[in-house]
């Protein structure tokens, strides 16, 4: 079963789109094939896979791990969100751009976010359900985020006014971010 690897502007963020063979019982698709992904260019080894379920407006991130990068594979199951990966490694020819991609339940799409990339996704249907999978565990002491609104990044959010959590309504700015604070670009 092809999937077809289309680069964006930023080096590593890849929009997966893989064959879904439709018929009047629904439809069938692999969404995940190790040897096919590595040839696409998706190298990571996964080790995690999450799940998470919002309404409508909410906004999760910018979120990334400083210490044990999480590259992800992102896919919405139900609904449709807005995904969104920002460059935050010191010395990146893309330090501090962004790009992003609509994942639906529709168009099947993934987003692969390698590590050392920000985070983040806001809701545009009623509900939406959105599985990945992480290269890295998950560790509290390491997690760190970035203002969803910073002026200097400028995301092309499609909503103004979204539904954050405390925490993420208070991360520091990606201008005020200490180098140390920042993972480091290896190419």
């Amino acid at each position: 079963m092809p999937v077809k690897f289309e680069k964006t502007d930023l080096e590593g963020v890849t929009l997966c789109v893989p064959d879904v063979f439709r018929d009047a019982r629904g439809f069938f698709m692999e969404t995940y094939h190790a040897a096919r992904y590595m040839d696409g260019g998706v190298r990571a080894v996964f080790v995690q896979d999450n799940r998470s379920c919002s309404g409508r407006g909410v906004l999760r991130g910018l979120h990334f791990q400083l210490h044990k990068p999480q590259a992800k594979l992102v896919s919405c199951i139900r609904g449709e969100i807005y995904d969104v990966a920002v460059d935050i490694r010191r010395g990146s020819p893309s330090f501090g751009k962004w790009a992003g991609a609509m994942l639906s339940e529709t168009n099947c799409h993934q987003l692969f976010i390698p590590g050392g990339f920000a985070h983040g996704f806001c809701v545009l249907s009623e509900v939406a359900e959105i599985f990945y999978k992480c290269s890295e565990f998950y560790d509290p002491r390491d997690d760190r985020g970035l203002r969803w609104n910073d002026p200097t990044l400028g995301i092309g959010w499609p909503i103004s006014e979204p539904v954050l959590s405390a925490k993420d309504s208070v991360q520091p700015f990606f201008s005020d971010m200490a180098e140390d604070q920042l993972p480091k670009y290896v190419g």
